[in-house]
């Protein structure tokens, strides 16, 4: 089939040609095009860019610091960061492998996080070693494994990342369920974050965008279901504030997203994101994809 026809398809089965690599063989920019127009239904700026999802797009390729590359590195970025802001923010690591078939499995407690080190879906959450069905998570890791996460959007940081294997200490709140603490920082400063909570399973996860009074943002994402009332937050906020502040001045770009999690009001770091959603995320209201925008200052 030449290109011609598969760029006639029908929007939802091109999706799906891109998802299985077929277009792999297009340069960055052209990619980028494409896939944002069967996302986000619109023609990407490029040349002008304006909204927050243009400039992030603009920045996968333009913005290609080779020290991205440790950073999103679930493995690496736990060193970079602990040099930075200390080790008592890191999550232990339990330990790291090439292939699945490494791990034994008898050396894990009873608890423990399983993902892979390279992408954003590899991830296998043990809260009863005993029911761990292994041929499910063999499954699940293995197909990470075997896949670059940087075909699918682009997203440089990626490209060269080592595929592994880690295991992480279980995190849980004594009082209720694990949350996830993300700050946008633009150009250094973090400006709002948003909260998360079940993001084991997509389906189910709730998304809702929060500034720094607690008071919940003008905007969300259609993608994700929202908070019905305000969920608590800890009393260690400002000190995840001022963390994501410090590593976003030390990274010096942009755009950079820092995660944390607070667990019985300690500090954990999470990773590192240049690109959310892969520069894709489905505002509404749509003028804030423009608000969020010019506040990205880009270099010229």
């Amino acid at each position: 089939m030449s290109i011609r026809k598969y760029l006639f398809q029908p929007k939802e089965a091109l999706k799906a040609t891109c998802a299985k690599g077929y277009f792999d063989f297009l340069s960055d920019r052209t990619y980028l095009k494409l896939i944002y127009w069967l996302r986000m239904g619109k023609v990407l700026n490029l040349n002008n860019p304006q909204t927050f999802n243009e400039k992030l797009q603009w920045l996968k390729l333009y913005d290609r610091c080779p020290e991205y590359t440790m950073m999103v590195d679930k493995y690496e970025a736990k060193k970079y960061v602990a040099e930075r802001i200390g080790g008592e923010y890191i999550i232990p690591t339990l330990g790291v492998w090439d292939k699945f078939e490494d791990i034994d499995f008898g050396l894990l407690p009873n608890q423990f996080v399983m993902k892979c080190t390279h992408d954003s879906g590899g991830l296998v959450i043990v809260r009863e070693k005993g029911k761990m069905d292994i041929e499910v998570a063999r499954k699940k890791i293995n197909a990470s494994l075997n896949k670059n996460y940087f075909w699918g959007g682009r997203e440089w940081p990626y490209k060269n990342v080592k595929p592994r294997i880690i295991a992480e200490q279980y995190l849980e709140n004594s009082s209720k369920g694990l949350r996830d603490y993300k700050f946008f920082n633009f150009n250094g400063v973090p400006q709002f974050t948003y909260v998360s909570e079940g993001m084991e399973d997509h389906s189910t996860a709730k998304i809702s965008f929060y500034d720094f009074d607690r008071k919940k943002m003008e905007f969300h994402r259609t993608d994700y279901a929202q908070f019905c009332s305000q969920p608590e937050f800890p009393s260690n906020m400002d000190e995840m504030k001022r963390l994501s502040a410090e590593l976003a001045q030390i990274i010096n770009c942009p755009f950079v997203r820092t995660d944390f999690y607070s667990v019985d009001n300690k500090v954990f770091f999470s990773e590192i994101t240049f690109s959310p959603c892969s520069g894709m995320i489905p505002f509404e209201p749509a003028e804030w994809d423009k608000k969020l925008g010019e506040w990205i200052k880009l270099p010229k």
